[in-house]
């Protein structure tokens, strides 16, 4: 991404920010559905997806409803939620959205062009290194089930909610090294497909040179001599960490992570998850499960004599003290 991508990112930021502060962003969030789904058509992400619509339009397609996103408008799309795009330019201007993605303590963004006919597609992307990403999906996600909740400070809190993310966006854009956009060319790319396409089980060597328009003996080789890494076990691990996500934030089956996964057989999903990370799914799952009723080690409060190892006690009942 060069420093004029750069200063336009900075400028769509900025003026969303200033949007937003007047009550002018229109922020569009599909209702709740069942989550992941491999729908015709249609993908999700195992993370929320963020679009700022900048020209022209989008059409987007869910499920159980549809919706088109404008210039000056936001949306926010929860974590595996199946939608569909089609794009169209605008009466003077061609198609441009500004698109936010999230994946292992990095935060991708975008600016998204129209390919082919109603086709979104990159047109330049950069990575940055978000140890606080966290922060960042709380905020979408909290933003997501305000704007589909009542109550009498919605809208303050919402607009509260877009202008801490969006200030986030603009501070690394900002600051942001760049260091994560070390990879070149066909590389570059076939990363970026892995990671939005993982669930599709045709994903492979084969139809990401085809859609890299090379052989797939020489992006398997280039892939390698670039990363060090084999593409096949790029593909592998990056699928891998979609499953953990779902592991450990949500009650899918395990054959039901595996199909989302772009695994089409269970029994080999579990032996390569194996192969990653020392134990199989189940496993994994109820590690996760016996780690979560452990009992708290650490005080709730710390007194200047004594230690509060409880997590309120009702009034009227004394809490028991422990001695330092």
């Amino acid at each position: 991404m060069g420093a004029h991508n750069r200063a336009e990112m900075r400028a769509a930021l900025d003026h969303a920010l200033k949007l937003a502060e007047r009550n002018r962003l229109t922020l569009r969030v599909p209702h709740e559905v069942k989550t992941v789904q491999n729908k015709r058509g249609m993908h999700y992400h195992y993370r929320p997806e963020i679009f700022l619509g900048l020209q022209g339009t989008t059409n987007f397609s869910f499920p159980r409803e549809s919706f088109r996103l404008g210039p000056e408008e936001f949306c926010i799309i929860p974590a595996g939620v199946p939608h569909g795009e089609v794009v169209s330019p605008g009466p003077d201007k061609p198609f441009r959205n500004l698109v936010a993605g999230f994946y292992n303590n990095t935060l991708s963004l975008h600016f998204a062009h129209e390919a082919r006919p109603g086709k979104p597609d990159i047109e330049v992307i950069e990575f940055f290194d978000a140890p606080n990403l966290e922060v960042f999906l709380t905020l979408a996600n909290s933003a997501a089930q305000t704007h589909n909740m009542q109550g009498p400070a919605r809208d303050t809190v919402l607009k509260g909610l877009l202008l801490a993310l969006l200030g986030l966006f603009r501070n690394i854009v900002e600051t942001g090294t760049g260091q994560l956009n070390s990879d070149i060319g066909k590389v570059f790319q076939a990363k970026c497909l892995v990671r939005e396409q993982f669930a599709n089980p045709d994903l492979g060597v084969q139809h990401i040179a085809e859609l890299l328009a090379c052989s797939p003996d020489y992006l398997s080789h280039l892939f390698h001599t670039e990363t060090k890494e084999r593409l096949t076990h790029y593909i592998q691990r990056i699928r891998i960490e979609g499953a953990l996500l779902a592991l450990e934030t949500s009650a899918l089956t395990i054959s039901e992570i595996a199909y989302a996964s772009g695994f089409s057989d269970p029994a080999y999903f579990a032996r390569v998850f194996k192969q990653h990370k020392g134990a199989t799914p189940q496993e994994y799952r109820n590690r996760l499960e016996e780690q979560r009723s452990q009992v708290e080690v650490q005080p709730k409060t710390v007194y200047h004599d004594r230690l509060d190892f409880t997590h309120g006690v009702p009034a009227g009942k004394t809490a028991p003290v422990t001695d330092q």
